[in-house]
């Protein structure tokens, strides 16, 4: 997939890409450090038929969203050969203990036999996270195990 970036004097610089459709979607990264989702029309690919203004944490949400499932699903091709073994995205909520807290807090591994394979956080994938990486609220937590650990896991999160 080609992706094309146009600067935009004094405004910064578009990121988009040619769906399917012919219709373009892309991204504005403003000067001030704003992000503005774009959509074009259908019948004109130059032109914008939508614009989203996002927050930073809203462009991390939504990038997050975007980036997890293909990682869940790359992670599930390989072990499907592996019986019983099950990969989960795990989303750690604003009021979750952990926030603020490392990996090796949970003590997952220890409490639920599940393995933490990497962090998506701000569109970006931290991969085999180590114990003493600090997790942040809106992180999601790819992780491996047995349906019944990832169960545990998500428990864990969720409640402490």
């Amino acid at each position: 997939m080609n992706v094309e970036v146009t600067a935009l004097p004094g405004i910064g610089v578009r990121k988009d890409f040619v769906l399917a459709s012919g219709r373009r979607i892309g991204v504005i990264s403003h000067r001030d450090g704003r992000t503005d989702l774009i959509v074009s029309k259908p019948d004109d690919p130059d032109a914008c038929a939508a614009s989203l203004p996002l927050s930073t944490e809203e462009a991390a949400v939504l990038s997050n969203l975007l980036g997890a499932p293909q990682l869940v699903a790359q992670l599930e091709e390989e072990h499907r050969d592996l019986p019983g073994i099950r990969t989960k995205q795990l989303y750690l909520k604003e009021d979750s203990r952990f926030d603020g807290r490392t990996l090796g807090d949970t003590a997952m591994r220890t409490r639920t036999g599940v393995s933490i394979v990497a962090v998506m956080r701000a569109g970006q994938v931290n991969p085999s996270p180590k114990p003493g990486f600090l997790l942040t609220s809106g992180d999601l937590l790819v992780a491996v195990g047995t349906a019944e650990g990832l169960d545990a896991a998500a428990k864990l999160l969720a409640s402490g």
